[in-house]
């Protein structure tokens, strides 16, 4: 999330027609097509975000600026050229590193939380505890996972410490409770 991404449309032979088809996995179509014959380009139902560069002799590049979740799904060019049709598709997923926090509920039980992410975090305490995970879908395909200590035995010092795995990075926290 956040970043851009970069699309490329390999070229062979002399161009007469080059169309990216975009269907992301919620909301419109969208497609962007060049005519080599009248040197036109045609945006139809694309987002801001998707900046097209075709040049005459080099491969057609597709930025997509500041990669959000609504741009996941699948990117499709096509290419009619003197060598033939060809086509590239690129499944797109994005990764939502989630918002973590380590607190004390109410009954002063260390709770560790990962929000939003995507996919969801994978939550553990060190040293061992029995809970388990609680997760919370959101509209826009991201998790909430939130995982509250308890305790195997009494430790003398009382503090714990919660390891989150993510694709997007790890993360590790310790608590006083």
């Amino acid at each position: 999330v956040g970043n851009s991404s970069l699309l490329t449309c390999p070229l062979k032979g002399q161009i007469s027609m080059l169309m990216w088809k975009i269907t992301p996995k919620v909301g419109d179509p969208c497609s962007l097509v060049y005519r080599a014959d009248t040197n036109m380009t045609e945006r139809t139902k694309c987002h801001d975000n998707l900046n097209w560069t075709v040049r005459a002799g080099l491969p057609s590049a597709l930025e997509i600026r500041q990669v959000g979740i609504a741009q996941e799904g699948n990117y499709c060019c096509e290419v009619a050229s003197t060598e033939g049709n060809f086509h590239t598709t690129y499944h797109l997923t994005v990764l939502a590193p989630p918002r973590l926090s380590l607190y004390c509920d109410e009954q002063g039980s260390p709770v560790c939380e990962a929000a939003a992410g995507k996919p969801p975090a994978q939550l553990s305490w060190v040293p061992g505890s029995s809970s388990t995970a609680e997760e919370k879908c959101h509209e826009d395909g991201t998790v909430t996972v939130l995982r509250k200590f308890t305790a195997c035995s009494t430790n003398a010092t009382n503090v714990t410490t919660c390891m989150v795995s993510h694709p997007a990075g790890n993360w590790s926290g310790s608590i006083a409770y």
